[in-house]
């Protein structure tokens, strides 16, 4: 592999460089080269309260993340590479991420109606049911396919696009057999664009529909459930297909997709031989000062890895949307919720409305108030028949209603949200949120806890001193009598934008049953910005939990030190 990015530069140096050539000038003024870099670097400490030894860290007290994506691109023609170097990960990520090196290279040639990419590339069908490759940095989580790719519009309004690769395995070679073979096709078709008679209509409609397989060698496995062996023939072929349309007309806007996939057993399902499959629709009304949404999201037996003994976030084919609403509060966030891919069905309803300003009651400036509700069950789930044990491995598994919603709640959230301008200088944003958190289902767990129900409230209160000085803070609260107990939080941030940034805060468990455990969780920040270059430092304690986004999550341990962010792009 060296050899190839040694020949790839070569080249790219050789027409630059190699005088005669006759368009060596043109070259040199039409070249472009930008891209990006980020460094994340930890130095830990012990902390007997955090029950961090030296022990714990194993001497590695400094770790970094760190990566660098370069560009290179020529009219149609670009190329382009990314460096990581993971020495040793921060606590918290795969240590299977450990190493340096050029995981990730392409190139790609592209016109008005042909896009072809060679090499690794990131691609999404649909919402992600059926295939979402991409790569997610705060997650340490990246699925890139290495292989080719194909994109082509033969016509206006027609969409069609060609996959075929391997997924990248943290540093695993790409030659190794652990991954099966991905390959996919998917179309779109924009019938406004197909049919110059309805381009101005204001119904707009596309439909699209996508097929992916997953090719794993291999036609037996033993595997051990309780004192059992099993030895069992497994298909080499998996298979998803589906379809989907999104209907706009004015105001209303309408999608869904469907998406089904045949048996495909693996250590995620215990090794059964059922079908799966999933539905996601939304409908949003949208029009000045009111806006609304509705979804509902059914899966079962969805997850599509391509390797079947993998239960981690790795080599996931797919991708099954969160249907819950993401905070960025840190109590709001202590409970969020993880897709379960063997069976879940969810929905959400979201209403926005804006009070006219010099109205009574909205009064001079006028305030926003935004509502949300999401519920999360298991998915009906009854036995196959009255002599098997559910989900044994070898069999059917189980039977579910495609549209049933079972009687085992795994999550539920309401929440309410202020916004309102409270004079010339001062913005407060007032949030109240009721959650109930599955915590033995969400987080794996064996029935050792009891559900978490909490209640959360957030102010969080902005002044603009100048133009370019501006105060901000927060205070949280979260009340409980499960889990941890009641937390207290407070932030104080001071901006002199656009350079500078400071700010301190706290995370108090006040109300945990062992006192030991009452722990301030205090960070102090700075940061500074000069172009497209910023600089952070954070120090103080990092509290333990899951970090989800998109419904997809890692466990992060508690921690305590100094860590240094460098962000930039060129």
């Amino acid at each position: 592999m060296k050899k190839f990015y040694c020949f790839l530069l070569g080249c790219i140096f050789a027409f630059i460089f190699i005088p005669g050539m006759a368009f060596s000038q043109d070259f040199l003024k039409n070249s472009e080269i930008h891209g990006n870099f980020q460094v994340d670097a930890q130095y830990y400490m012990p902390d007997s309260k955090l029950g961090v030894t030296d022990s714990t860290l194993d001497g590695k007290v400094l770790r970094m993340n760190g990566f660098t994506n370069v560009i290179y691109s020529y009219g149609h023609f670009s190329a382009g590479l990314r460096f990581e170097a993971y020495l040793p990960p921060l606590i918290g990520y795969d240590a299977q991420n450990q190493g340096a090196g050029v995981p990730y290279w392409f190139v790609n040639y592209q016109n008005d109606k042909l896009d072809v990419t060679a090499g690794n590339f990131y691609e999404q069908f649909g919402n992600g049911m059926m295939l979402r490759s991409y790569e997610e940095w705060t997650l340490g989580f990246d699925n890139s396919l290495r292989g080719l790719k194909i994109k082509f519009m033969p016509v206006k309004g027609i969409t069609l696009k060609g996959v075929w690769g391997i997924q990248r395995n943290f540093w695993s070679t790409y030659n190794d057999l652990s991954r099966g073979m991905v390959k996919g096709l998917d179309a779109d078709f924009f019938i406004n664009d197909i049919f110059p008679k309805i381009a101005n209509s204001k119904t707009k409609l596309t439909i699209g529909g996508s097929f992916v397989s997953d090719y794993i060698r291999g036609k037996t496995q033993t595997i051990v459930y309780g004192q059992k062996i099993y030895e069992l023939k497994l298909p080499e072929n998996t298979a998803t297909y589906g379809g989907r349309f999104n209907l706009n007309i004015g105001k209303v806007t309408f999608y869904t997709e469907y998406a089904h996939k045949i048996n495909d057993p693996s250590a995620m399902n215990n090794y059964i031989y059922k079908d799966g499959n999933g539905l996601y629709s939304n409908l949003t009304f949208s029009q000045k000062g009111l806006g609304a949404s509705v979804s509902v999201k059914t899966i079962d037996n969805m997850s599509f890895k391509s390797n079947r003994s993998v239960t981690t976030n790795q080599l996931s084919i797919n991708y099954l949307p969160a249907i819950t609403h993401e905070h960025t509060y840190a109590l709001a966030s202590m409970y969020p919720y993880g897709t379960q891919t063997n069976g879940e069905f969810g929905f959400q309803g979201t209403l926005i409305y804006s009070v006219p300003k010099n109205t009574k009651l909205g009064g001079r400036t006028g305030w926003t108030v935004a509502a949300n509700y999401a519920q999360v069950n298991q998915n009906s789930v009854s036995v196959v028949n009255d002599t098997t044990d559910i989900d044994q491995p070898g069999t059917l598994g189980h039977k579910a209603a495609f549209f049933g919603m079972g009687k085992t709640l795994y999550y539920q959230e309401l929440n309410i949200e202020v916004t309102k301008k409270l004079g010339k200088r001062w913005k407060g944003i007032f949030t109240y949120l009721n959650q109930f958190y599955n915590k033995n289902v969400i987080e794996g767990h064996n029935n050792e806890y009891a559900n978490v129900h909490a209640n959360i409230g957030v102010a969080d209160l902005t002044c603009n001193l100048t133009r370019k000085y501006s105060l901000r803070g927060e205070l949280q609260g979260l009340w409980t009598v499960q889990d941890k107990g009641n937390w207290l939080a407070g932030l104080l941030e001071f901006t002199i934008s656009p350079e500078w940034f400071f700010s301190i805060q706290d995370q108090w468990n006040y109300g945990n049953d062992v006192s030991k455990q009452r722990i301030h969780y205090f960070l102090l920040n700075a940061g500074y910005t000069i172009n497209t270059t910023r600089i952070a430092l954070t120090w103080g304690r990092q509290r333990e939990g899951l970090l989800c986004v998109g419904g997809v999550c890692r466990y992060v341990p508690a921690a305590s030190g100094l860590t240094l962010t460098i962000t930039s792009s060129f």
